[in-house]
């Protein structure tokens, strides 16, 4: 098989331990493996930042699906609250993928790496527990849906199924417990990232075989993911997100400042 644009056969390692890597982190962190997707397919593959946020969209949907069905597998899920937070993540998706068609693409890493500055200080704000379940009252939903819109915005805008954002945000705002919270993220990240591929593929900006490849991939190591997150406390979760996203933090300013210098 030989992949168009960006990729060829030789590079299909790469994407393949792209998806693996991806896949152990969202069912580790609830997250949808967007946040080392993206910078992936810009510093191995030589994507821009607009086609591997939305190529990174496509992986998510195979990854977010298997990793929620691991989850609902042991009742650490809530079908109440992802109507909640889809209702508001699918039009806030609309809304980042007409930013990420609209902005500047020298200014998309920078809000990229703000994104994940906001997700390291929100993790850090507030330490969950394991066991609290979601109340609903009117308050609650109209938080869920709200939580739901500004993640949809991030996923459409820079190609991370909104895992950063739902997961404190159900945590921190309605007091879910860190494992219902992460399944619920994963459920919502399905519809969300399947909206947003569409919007994207429209536009001719999604590599839609590397984004399979790098979904199939991460799906069979995602269980792996949500069996450690079972057995890792709440706080060292946290810390170990904060380093990753560090990581990811260094690695795209990296990447965005030798960018800049080949273009001078």
């Amino acid at each position: 098989m030989v992949l168009k644009d960006h990729v060829g056969t030789r590079k299909i390692p790469a994407i393949v331990g792209i998806g693996i890597i991806s896949g152990l982190l969202a069912g580790l962190f609830g997250v949808g493996g967007g946040l080392i997707i993206v910078p992936a397919l810009r510093s191995l593959l030589g994507m821009e930042q607009r086609r591997a946020a939305a190529t990174s969209l496509c992986a998510i949907i195979l990854t977010a699906s298997v990793a929620a069905c691991v989850y609902a597998a042991h009742g650490q899920l809530s079908l109440l609250a992802t109507l909640c937070v889809a209702g508001g993540a699918l039009a806030g998706s609309q809304v980042g993928a007409f930013l990420l068609r609209t902005l500047p693409e020298r200014i998309l890493p920078w809000i990229f790496v703000a994104f994940i500055m906001l997700i390291i200080i929100v993790s850090h704000v507030h330490i969950p527990t394991r066991e609290a379940d979601i109340v609903f009252t009117v308050w609650n939903i109209i938080a869920m849906i709200l939580v739901g819109f500004i993640s949809g915005i991030f996923a459409g805008l820079v190609g991370v199924g909104g895992g950063g954002i739902i997961v404190p945000g159900l945590e921190f705002v309605v007091g879910a417990g860190d494992l219902i919270a992460r399944g619920t993220s994963l459920l919502v990240m399905v519809p969300t990232s399947v909206a947003g591929t569409f919007t994207h593929a429209r536009h001719g900006l999604v590599d839609v075989p590397t984004g399979l490849i790098i979904g199939m991939s991460a799906a069979l190591f995602t269980p792996c993911g949500a069996w450690i997150a079972g057995y890792v406390s709440p706080k060292v979760n946290s810390i170990l997100l904060s380093i990753f996203l560090a990581s990811i933090i260094i690695s795209t300013v990296y990447k965005t400042w030798a960018q800049s210098r080949r273009a001078k």
